[in-house]
């Protein structure tokens, strides 16, 4: 049975609800309204013992701090980063809010001021799939963006162990699209922890090397040879303040990799802690892993206990389309337009060895 429980007011009075979703061996998967939010996940370590992995707040407010870096959440509609928050469709010149400024260089980032991750989603259980689905209307000029955007996402906890995020949306008029799910994991179950000491191998032998203002060139460079080569489970620690350019722009991990080309959903990525024996392997069916390795964690508010998320604390495996994909022709489409559905599944395939 899907546990359905209140995760507080918020400001304006409306009450969000938190989702419990448990599979045969245990794991736990909370899910809120709010933001279509994934705010914990407990699952076992080599000898059993259950953990909360990813970051998050214990109630729904909490989410809307302004310092609150997408923890757990649904960003959208185009999520990551627009340069300039500006982009041109079917000839009409569209400027989008910019609500980040990496290096001092305004873009638009997740979705702008009110994203998805700050809306209150209408709920649908599902106890025969052990599912949860959100919808969301987004209307026409919402966040400046055009076009009236229907939206699902579903979770489902699988006797299999996997967490699935599965999203679709249609429109009325052409708009851009890129829905990402923006959990931040830690597999050692302390908040308190880095990420470094965590393996971390990518399907990719190229990324997308950005500007100082974290914005894509629009080049797309081979790993080998560079501190973001993952072909190999690496520790994340051990390269990360490497005196390379994207490093350093970046203040450390925080790219874009372009995935092995392949159809259908496939193996992007897989992060392994050795003190715990905790694996995450993460599938998609795009094109794209943004891995941000936390490093501007620790300015924010406490999280669930109160406990201050540590610098590098979490990390970010968020599948999607390219950044900036709007003004970069070479880039992968991404314009919905009438009659298409935009779909995007991300798996997260848990287990312990």
């Amino acid at each position: 049975m899907i546990h359905v429980e209140s995760f507080g007011k918020l400001p304006d009075g409306r009450e969000a609800q938190l989702f419990t979703l448990v599979n045969a061996r245990g794991l736990r998967a909370r899910i809120s309204d709010f933001g279509a939010t994934l705010v914990a996940m407990e699952t076992p370590d080599r000898h059993g013992d259950l953990a909360d992995i990813t970051l998050g707040f214990d109630d729904a407010a909490s989410y809307l701090d302004p310092a609150n870096p997408y923890l757990g959440a649904t960003a959208g509609r185009f999520a990551n980063r627009i340069r300039d928050g500006k982009f041109s469709l079917d000839g009409k010149r569209h400027q989008l809010a910019t609500n980040n400024q990496p290096g001092g260089i305004p873009c638009h980032l997740h979705g702008g001021e009110i994203g998805f991750n700050r809306v209150l989603w209408t709920s649908e259980v599902d106890e025969a799939a052990n599912a949860v689905t959100f919808i969301h209307l987004s209307p026409d000029g919402d966040e400046a963006y055009p076009g009236t955007l229907l939206t699902r996402v579903t979770y489902t906890l699988t006797a299999d162990d996997e967490l699935k995020w599965e999203v679709s949306a249609t429109t009325d008029a052409p708009t851009i699209v890129n829905i990402v799910h923006h959990s931040y994991w830690n597999l050692d179950g302390n908040p308190a922890a880095t990420i470094n000491d965590h393996l971390l191998s990518i399907e990719a032998d190229h990324f997308l090397p950005t500007d100082a203002g974290l914005i894509p060139t629009g080049e797309i460079c081979p790993v080998a040879g560079t501190p973001l080569d993952f072909t190999n489970p690496t520790r994340i620690g051990d390269r990360i303040d490497t005196d390379f350019a994207a490093l350093q722009l970046a203040g450390g991990y925080d790219h874009a990799w372009v995935l092995r080309p392949g159809s259908g959903v496939r193996y992007a990525a897989r992060l392994f802690h050795p003190a715990s024996g905790r694996t995450l392997e993460v599938l998609t069916d795009q094109p794209a892993i943004q891995f941000y390795g936390g490093n501007f964690l620790g300015d924010g508010p406490p999280g669930k206990g109160g406990v201050h998320h540590s610098h590098r604390g979490g990390l970010c495996l968020e599948t999607e389309n390219f950044p900036d994909a709007p003004n970069q022709p070479g880039f992968p489409n991404c314009i919905l337009r009438p009659g298409e559905t935009y779909c995007h599944t991300l798996i997260h395939r848990f287990s312990a060895h």
